[in-house]
């Protein structure tokens, strides 16, 4: 699976630059100018990290760090920006950033900390077990229980959940599930099948409250008490 990241960066040819030097072969890299575009990106669901300029032509960068941090909290963002007093840096790290990179900055060290990033991003989804409140998933051993009840989950089923908490808090598009769950090489995928898994899925987990329905966008996994975009 390829890892997505968004470039949020105004400046093209800046912007152009950075495409090249992060992209690779399990990677794509999207090009955004301004916050709208980068919004409309970002809906589609899937992103791996962000990479954010503060001083954008419809916004602040920090204000937009913190409407996706709200919606996406496990989403990393790192803030690239020729904001670069002490005081500008602690404002964004303490408004959710995951990391700082000041302009002009070193090719290669971006490079190796969005790597860093993701590689830490990639690790903890690695972990097998996933535990919250009522739900024990162990991907590993194919084991998951609601109030310590097994439960049988289908291949299909397993590969949704999995997608589901491993984007905790994170909106996908249903292009972007149909992708990643139905591999096997078909053409085509009847566009109710997503939904109907979904359908077995909430009722198997008593998940109601926990897998929403984004209109016209697709569905995502929400905690307990978690604002609502």
């Amino acid at each position: 699976m390829k890892q997505l990241l968004i470039i949020v960066e105004d400046d093209k040819s800046l912007n152009q630059g950075l495409c090249k030097a992060l992209a690779g072969e399990n990677r794509q890299v999207i090009s955004c100018q301004n916050i709208q575009s980068a919004r409309e990106q970002l809906a589609l669901g899937g992103a791996a990290l962000v990479l954010l300029d503060i001083n954008l032509p419809d916004g602040n960068g920090l204000n937009f760090l913190q409407e996706l941090k709200a919606a996406s909290p496990n989403l990393p963002i790192i803030m690239l920006t020729a904001n670069d007093t002490d005081m500008d840096i602690v404002e964004g790290l303490e408004k959710g950033a995951d990391d700082y990179i000041t302009k002009p900055f070193s090719l290669s060290v971006l490079r190796a900390r969005v790597n860093a990033r993701l590689r830490q991003t990639a690790d903890s989804a690695n972990d097998q077990i996933h535990e919250n409140g009522k739900f024990r998933f162990d991907f590993d051993h194919m084991h998951f229980t609601v109030n310590g009840i097994a439960v049988e989950l289908s291949k299909t089923e397993q590969k949704l959940l999995r997608l589901f908490v491993e984007n905790q808090g994170n909106t996908l598009s249903r292009s972007f599930l149909v992708d990643r769950i139905w591999t096997d090489g078909a053409e085509y995928v009847d566009e109710n099948a997503l939904s109907v898994t979904v359908k077995r899925l909430r009722d198997k987990l008593d998940a109601q409250d926990h897998i929403k329905t984004v209109y016209g966008i697709g569905y995502k996994w929400s905690i307990p008490n978690e604002s609502e975009n």
